[in-house]
């Protein structure tokens, strides 16, 4: 081969080389999550495998711990060598990076699928700031479900759900007397603050959560309604066992799974465990949504937000991420595994199971969502209530002052 000919083939292979490096890079996506259970393990892995299948590289970037990996995602951010996409909450976590410009909208993949038309209005609000989309979700979460054994249930005697408030304490004095750990309970800050809002919306009601939450009304907290729901939600740790302190959530449900414990109140993200576990919805393990045919349903999720990137290799593969996540075959499968119900309104969910299903159908009847906390509140004034009810969950301190606190935190709020 003569040089000239040499410097050629060398020329068009770098070249080739080059070409195909691009298109790689095109498609190349480092996603940071913190799902790290088996259930989450799981589903994430629909995602990735959705992403390859639509010509996709994904390199998975997982990290324990919600507030772990958003942590690393913004210092990522701030220090100039950010993921291609990072899992944030459906909440007002993100908005500081969008007031600071570190975000990439996602308005194109939006206005191409109609978001707007199949997306749920609690999820739209969320996402959807100044007129731009900065998030994609890729899941519907009730965090405040409650599931049970039917093994620890029928060693009880219980023979159905719950339908109010004293039913279920009267079920967990039947499961304590049993020998069984009648509340699954894992000791953290984040699960305590869930636990309590759980118990506002079902046990206080839709209006008490709402000046709560939305109305920040200082003067309800104070009355004796407010007080007495404070005193019955104290009232659960009459019920959870000497280990739960630090116990993560998926530990608590295993709990359930093998039928040492009977209840967990919890979101259906727990359900992806017992999925992993093979156990079926009603079958090994029952749900339930609240207490009674009209219980509220908190609507929370997850979303992914993608930094401001101006290589546009990585922001095809974001734009390719939102398109993927939101696919209708992509949200049935993840469903399926995480436990969660689709974002969309138009998808056949036939597939899932019985608690999915219900609540496909509740979702329907907008007067029964309520938005969560991290929906309607900033970070700082969540950080201080939870602080509070942390506080009066691991102590001896009395309603009256709990409330006073929550009370002082809404005004510095």
């Amino acid at each position: 081969m003569s040089n000239k000919t040499t410097r050629l083939a060398l020329a068009l292979a770098c070249a080739f080389g080059a070409a195909a490096g691009a298109h790689a890079q095109a498609n190349r996506a480092e996603v940071l999550h913190w799902w790290t259970s088996g259930g989450e393990s799981a589903a994430v892995k629909e995602l990735a495998s959705a992403y390859t299948a639509a010509g996709g590289t994904w390199v998975d970037a997982a990290i324990a711990g919600g507030e772990q990996a958003r942590s690393e995602a913004v210092n990522r951010m701030v220090g100039g060598k950010p993921p291609t996409a990072a899992q944030f909450n459906t909440s007002k976590q993100f908005l500081d990076l969008i007031d600071q410009g570190m975000l990439n909208n996602v308005d194109a993949v939006a206005a191409k699928n109609n978001w707007d038309k199949i997306l749920p209005a609690p999820i739209l609000s969320s996402i959807r700031i100044k007129g731009h989309f900065y998030a994609v979700p890729v899941d519907i979460h009730m965090p405040a479900w409650f599931w049970y054994s039917k093994a620890a249930f029928a060693k009880a005697g219980i023979a159905a759900e719950p339908k109010t408030p004293d039913e279920f304490f009267a079920d967990l004095d039947k499961l304590k007397a049993a020998g069984l750990v009648p509340l699954a309970f894992g000791g953290q800050p984040w699960q305590e603050k869930v636990t309590f809002y759980a118990w506002l919306a079902h046990v206080g009601g839709p209006d008490m959560y709402m000046k709560l939450y939305r109305d920040k009304d200082a003067a309800m907290v104070m009355t004796p309604q407010f007080k007495a729901l404070l005193t019955s939600f104290k009232r659960l740790h009459n019920y959870v066992d000497a280990g739960s302190p630090n116990r993560n959530w998926n530990d608590a449900t295993a709990m359930v799974i093998s039928g040492k414990a009977g209840v967990q109140i919890m979101g259906d993200w727990a359900k992806g465990e017992f999925a992993t576990a093979h156990q079926t919805a009603g079958k090994e393990f029952g749900c339930f949504p609240g207490f009674g045919p009209r219980s509220p349903y908190l609507v929370a999720g997850d979303v992914f937000v993608f930094p401001k990137i101006t290589d546009p290799a990585q922001v095809k593969s974001q734009q390719l991420l939102a398109t993927v996540f939101t696919s209708p075959a992509t949200q049935v499968a993840f469903s399926n595994k995480k436990g969660s119900i689709p974002i969309r309104t138009d998808v056949d969910v036939k597939s899932l199971d019985l608690c999915a299903q219900q609540g496909v159908t509740i979702m329907k009847d907008i007067s029964r969502q309520l938005p969560t906390p991290e929906m309607l509140i900033s970070p700082d004034l969540e950080g201080s209530l939870q602080d509070v009810i942390t506080k009066f969950w691991n102590t001896n301190e009395s309603a009256d002052d709990a409330a006073k606190a929550i009370a002082a935190a809404l005004k510095n709020g």
